[in-house]
């Protein structure tokens, strides 16, 4: 029997004379070869093997084709020169009508069978594990000499015929700080498929408990390191299973055929998409990917938006970078909840401004045309204004359809839960990201303030409340969007706004949100939103990394998307 210290080091051809021979006393195959590909194995009749393919294609995050083979054929030349799939593979799976039937250290039994039977050569994580050590991270399954832990996610792939399934993942702890070096290391290594499509909270795949694994072993986390996913071929077994072929076969999860095929060292192509990776919550855990073209393109939004025409000082209530995580935390988002409204003009009626309603609108519009759920929650007195505002807009093309209108009054303690939640259930929110958009905010004496600091608590409605709740619900975040300090979710820099701003020390929002967006003018930090948005739909790193590597891409909506976007009718002449 060999053992495993030199496997890393072997030539693949002499592995698989190895393992064709029943000579080793390892199980699965991570670690070895190192710097060539592995491969993933399905095997089926032959009249299931053109749905089969179009499903791979349809999910190639999960299930890169590197190769299908004739019917009956057992090589599979671009791959190996010297192989036979019936018995090169350190041990399989059969599969009858779906149910899994047996483990089997070679297929050679079931030759006639494999007459009429194609093969799939599907690409494996195991093929980038060298990249990711050259990168200095760790492989901690390798380390801890496991197999690594494989999940099933409540992430739908894209179904073809028979063929339907949720993705498999594979997990590695990696590092935190080594988060963005993990993700460079295989974003262009498409055939192991890619870039993680998950990094954070397993939760929020539909996975209860990293301790048990579907298939592998559980792998332990160290201090500091965070669970991160990529697309798993498994996904094939899944589909396999699913299918209820009569007759099929695939490799034992983590025993994989082992290629002739080097893994070439790729590089990103340009700086500008190289995939950077930011925090979005930390309840749950959750971090995104965008490309630094597409974050380029939002931090000079959010450059341009922080002009200050009224010379009111809130340069120094800016934060860094706050747009675009703010953005890429609403892309996540299946449902938001969007609150406008500062009645300045008390004697008035309406007391309105005109600030806040237009950017409200904008960033509805985005959220509609990327099939998001929305809704407006505003006071009770100022339902029939915003009534009327949105069947204009629904008129003018600039809405879809009208977005339904909320109000909130408070009438227990626990009245912003069972708004914000079905029955008042946390594990239930109805949204998932609360935006405020120059929105009156609480002070820290409980009392609502204009710029000349009047009073104005008479005209509104306790919608803060909201945003103080969904700071307890795993899961919602909220952006606050503001120019003067006063607004709703300004409170995440109210020592700024003390420090540097009129009134400051009166007038302060007390109430923070996760991300405050600081603009010259509230409705241009509303029109920067819908337009980031747009940004991240049309970036390829983040659109792939949104939908789980399964299905195809989004992009051909960007016509639909652009049409959503806030624009001015241009005339010929000065007005």
């Amino acid at each position: 029997m060999f053992l495993t210290g030199g496997l890393k080091s072997l030539l693949p051809h002499v592995l698989r004379r190895i393992i064709r021979c029943n000579r080793l006393s390892i199980s699965n195959t991570s670690g070895m070869a190192e710097g060539y590909k592995q491969a993933n194995v399905v095997i089926l009749h032959k009249s299931l093997a053109d749905d089969f393919e179009k499903f791979c294609r349809a999910n190639d995050g999960p299930l890169p084709l590197l190769y299908r083979s004739k019917p009956g054929d057992w090589k599979c030349p671009p791959l190996s020169s010297d192989s036979d799939i019936r018995t090169d593979c350190l041990q399989y799976r059969m599969y009858e009508h779906g149910a899994y039937t047996g483990s089997l250290k070679s297929l050679k039994e079931y030759s006639e069978q494999l007459k009429d039977m194609v093969t799939f050569y599907l690409g494996c994580s195991f093929s980038f594990e060298k990249a990711v050590q050259n990168a200095g991270i760790p492989i901690r399954n390798v380390e801890q000499k496991r197999n690594v832990s494989m999940y099933k996610t409540a992430v739908p792939c894209y179904s073809v015929s028979t063929f339907c399934c949720n993705l498999v993942v594979t997990m590695r702890p990696i590092p935190e700080s080594k988060l963005e070096a993990a993700v460079l290391a295989t974003s262009e290594l498409k055939e192991a498929h890619g870039a993680p499509i998950h990094m954070g909270d397993p939760g929020l795949l539909g996975i209860q408990d990293l301790s048990k694994p579907d298939y592998g072993d559980p792998v332990h986390l160290h201090p500091g390191d965070i669970p991160v996913f990529w697309a798993c071929g498994v996904t094939g077994v899944e589909a396999v299973i699913n299918c209820r072929a009569p007759l099929a076969f695939t490799h034992a999860p983590g025993c994989m055929f082992i290629t002739d095929l080097k893994n070439d060292n790729v590089t990103v192509g340009s700086s500008r998409e190289v995939p950077q990776v930011h925090c979005i919550s930390r309840d749950p855990l959750h971090y995104s990917i965008v490309s630094a073209e597409a974050a380029q393109k939002i931090k000079t939004l959010e450059t341009l938006i922080g002009i200050d025409p009224g010379d009111r000082g809130i340069i120094h209530l800016q934060r860094q970078d706050e747009l675009l995580k703010a953005c890429l935390s609403i892309s996540h988002a299946r449902s938001v909840l969007i609150t406008t409204g500062f009645p300045t003009h008390f004697t008035y009626e309406p007391p309105e401004e005109n600030d806040g309603p237009p950017g409200a609108l904008a960033i509805a519009a985005i959220l509609q045309a990327l099939e998001k759920e929305v809704a407006i929650v505003t006071d009770q007195r100022a339902m029939n204004l915003n009534k009327k505002i949105m069947e204009e807009a629904v008129q003018l093309g600039i809405l879809r359809r009208p977005v339904p209108l909320l109000s909130y009054q408070r009438e227990s303690a626990d009245s912003a839960l069972m708004f914000l939640c079905e029955n008042g259930n946390p594990g239930r929110p109805r949204f998932d990201h609360l935006i405020a958009i120059e929105r009156a905010g609480m002070a820290a004496d409980g009392n609502y303030y204009n710029a000349r600091k009047v009073n104005i608590k008479h005209l509104v409605d306790p919608i803060d409340e909201l945003f103080l709740a969904a700071q307890t619900i795993p899961g919602v975040t909220t952006t606050g969007v503001g120019d003067g300090g006063n607004e709703l979710g300004m409170g995440k820099v109210k020592d700024a706004v003390k420090k540097h701003i009129k009134n400051g020390d009166v007038i302060a929002c007390d109430v923070e949100a996760d991300f405050t967006i600081v603009a010259g003018v509230s409705n241009w930090g509303g029109y920067a939103i819908a337009c980031a948005l747009y940004i991240l739909s049309t970036c390829e790193t983040h659109d792939r990394y949104l939908r789980k590597a399964v299905g195809f891409p989004h992009l051909l909506k960007k016509t639909v998307w652009l049409s959503a976007l806030p624009s001015v009718t241009k005339q010929p002449e000065f007005s």
